[in-house]
């Protein structure tokens, strides 16, 4: 077995969520979940086939975004994962009803940071492993961090 680490690539403006799912199905679940939640979102969502054809299956409303999905779901070729590139809407907007969808497993990440997925690679195929999501911290907040905090909450309308 060799370890990789993978950068996955996240265009200016854009977040990704990156999921383990477990049948073809998902395309079209995925894609019925997002137009469903947001008539601005523009998203682009692979699939990594592990059975059958093997194929990385493509869907989405937006061709940059599936093209950027495909380049990084290429890169890690790690059956039944999945990847869906998004703009103009927030990935926690899509995370319950996405985490609800039969057939997704586990989410890895959703982020607009910098990605390094950790792929092991072995005679039959490659899986992730786990995900390094943006830095590490650089220490603890301070009252003034958390006024800040809380006044972007409420500035994108998550808090009252």
């Amino acid at each position: 077995m060799e370890l990789k680490l993978i950068p996955l690539e996240i265009p200016s403006g854009s977040n990704l969520i990156l999921g383990q799912s477990h049948f073809i199905k998902t395309v079209e679940d995925l894609y019925e979940i997002m137009v469903g939640i947001s008539s601005q979102v523009q998203f682009g969502l692979a699939f990594c086939e592990a059975s059958g054809a093997r194929l990385i299956r493509v869907t989405g409303n937006n061709q940059e975004l599936q093209e950027v999905a495909v380049k990084n779901a290429q890169a890690l070729s790690a059956g039944h994962s999945f990847i869906i590139m998004l703009k103009e809407a927030f990935p926690i907007n899509f995370l319950n009803s996405i985490k609800q969808c039969p057939e997704v497993c586990r989410i890895y990440c959703a982020t607009a940071n910098p990605v390094e997925v950790v792929v092991a690679e072995s005679e039959q195929g490659k899986g992730i492993l786990g995900v390094i999501d943006g830095y590490s911290p650089l220490g603890v907040e301070t009252e003034q961090d958390i006024i800040e905090r809380q006044e972007i909450l409420r500035k994108f309308g998550y808090k009252c």
